[in-house]
C-alpha cells in the first residue's frame, strides 16, 4: 500500500500558486490540499498548475460560515458542486455547525451525499470543532445513524473539546478510525487542537498518542487491501501555531513542521507497510 502526503495551502496564502506548487514538489509531497475558488478561469489556472508540477490534490471545503440554516444549505451545495466539478481525489469537508440541530446537520450530510452521488465525487467529512463532527460522542451518533458515513480524522480537536486523550472515550474514537479515509496528521492536545511543536521532548507523549491512532487507520486499510492512503500534514498557522507575547513573533515555522510531520511519517510507515 502506497501512502501519499499532502501539504495545506493553508497559511501559504501569501505564495502564488505557482511557486507553493514548485515548494510543495522539492520537498517531496505528493499533492496538495486546498479549496477552490468559484471563478471556472482562476480554478480552471490553479488546476493547470497542478498538472505543470505533476501534484495530485485534494479539495478542501470550509468555507460555509452562514449561521442561517436556509443559506447554509444553498451555499454548501454550490461550494461542493464547484468542487465536485474537478478532477480532485476528493473533496474534504467541514460540514455544519456544531448549533444545527441533529436533523440540520443530517440534512447537510444528504446534500453532499446528493452531490456526491450525482458527479461520483467522493465526499468525507472533516473531524473538526465548530462542526456537527466537533466532538468524540457526537460524530458516534451520525455514524453510527448513517453506515456509509466516511470522515477525515483530525482528532486533534477531539482531544481540545474533551479536555483528554480519550481515554474513556474508546468505542467512539474506535468507531471513527474504521470509517477513516483520509487523516489530517495534526497533533492535538486537552488544552488545544495543535501543540507547539512535534520535534520539542515535552510533546513527544501527545505525539505518541496521535501516531497510535493514525497507526490503527493505515493497518486497517493496509488489512483491507487498500492500494493507497492520503495523509496531509496540516498544522496551522497563527492562531493555530502559537505567537510569543508582544513581538507576536512565531515559535516554529509551520512550514517546517509540515516538512518535519511528512519526512516522519513516511519514514515511519515505510517500515511499517514494507
Amino acid at each position: 500500500m502506497k501512502i501519499k502526503f499532502f501539504c495545506p495551502y493553508w497559511g501559504s496564502e501569501n505564495l502564488s500558486i505557482d511557486r507553493f506548487c514548485e515548494n510543495v514538489k522539492n520537498e517531496g509531497f505528493d499533492g496538495i490540499e486546498m479549496g477552490l475558488p468559484s471563478d471556472k478561469n482562476k480554478k480552471n489556472e490553479i488546476i493547470k498548475t497542478f498538472e505543470k508540477f505533476n501534484l495530485e490534490f485534494i479539495a478542501q471545503h470550509w468555507e460555509t460560515l452562514d449561521p442561517d440554516f436556509n443559506n447554509h444549505r444553498k451555499i454548501l451545495a454550490h461550494h461542493l458542486e464547484n468542487m465536485a466539478d474537478s478532477p480532485a481525489l476528493f473533496i474534504n469537508s467541514q460540514t455544519g455547525k456544531d448549533y444545527f440541530t441533529f436533523d440540520q446537520n443530517m440534512s447537510l450530510i444528504d446534500i453532499a451525499d446528493k452531490v456526491s452521488s450525482k458527479t461520483k465525487m467522493k465526499i468525507l467529512h472533516e473531524t473538526h470543532r465548530g462542526k456537527f463532527s466537533f466532538a468524540a460522542h457526537i460524530t458516534r451518533q451520525f455514524l453510527e445513524k448513517l453506515p456509509n458515513l466516511r470522515i477525515t480524522l483530525d482528532i486533534s480537536h477531539w482531544c481540545n473539546v474533551s479536555e483528554t486523550f480519550l481515554e474513556d472515550q474508546q468505542d467512539a474514537v474506535d468507531l471513527a478510525l474504521r470509517r477513516t479515509d483520509h487523516i489530517h496528521s495534526r497533533v492535538g492536545y486537552p488544552q488545544g487542537a495543535q501543540i507547539p511543536d512535534p520535534r520539542a521532548p515535552e510533546w513527544q507523549e501527545a505525539l505518541e498518542i496521535h501516531a497510535s491512532w493514525w497507526d490503527r487507520v493505515v493497518e486497517l486499510k493496509k488489512n483491507n487491501g487498500a492500494n493507497e492512503f492520503t495523509i496531509t500534514t496540516e498544522f496551522g498557522p497563527p492562531p493555530y501555531l502559537v505567537l510569543m507575547p508582544f513581538t507576536r513573533q512565531p515559535l516554529a515555522s509551520q512550514w517546517e513542521i509540515n516538512v518535519h510531520m511528512m519526512n516522519l511519517l513516511k519514514a515511519h510507515y515505510d517500515k511499517m507497510i514494507e
